[in-house]
């Protein structure tokens, strides 16, 4: 066999093993997330109340995002929860003198 009908018959049969490893190393089935998410009720004034929590709470080892809502007074914070978890995230609230609570899945954000 000449070396050029080696190869062809090598590419066809491994390129559907390719396909089944790709598969499993970017489909989200076999994929962990470690992201997640905790709305804490916050006693939230002004804008200046916001500002705090972003500057501060964003150093927090392991949080990835943080929005603050000024009207329904919630702060929603991303965290990677591998180096992080939420009562240390309450202790990190406490520290700035902005003490906040985990909001319950039943409570309604009020707009």
């Amino acid at each position: 066999m000449s070396m050029n009908k080696i190869l062809l018959v090598l590419v066809i049969t491994l390129f559907p093993l390719y396909g089944l490893h790709a598969e499993r190393t970017n489909g989200t089935p076999n994929k962990k997330s470690y992201k997640e998410k905790v709305v804490l009720a916050c006693d939230l004034h002004c804008q200046g109340c916001c500002d705090k929590i972003m500057k501060n709470i964003a150093w927090e080892k392991g949080v990835k995002d943080i929005v603050c809502d000024l009207k329904t007074k919630t702060v929603t914070v991303t965290f990677d929860n591998r180096k992080t978890d939420v009562e240390t995230l309450l202790t990190a609230f406490d520290r700035i003198d902005k003490p906040a609570k985990v909001m319950q899945a039943d409570e309604e954000v009020k707009k």
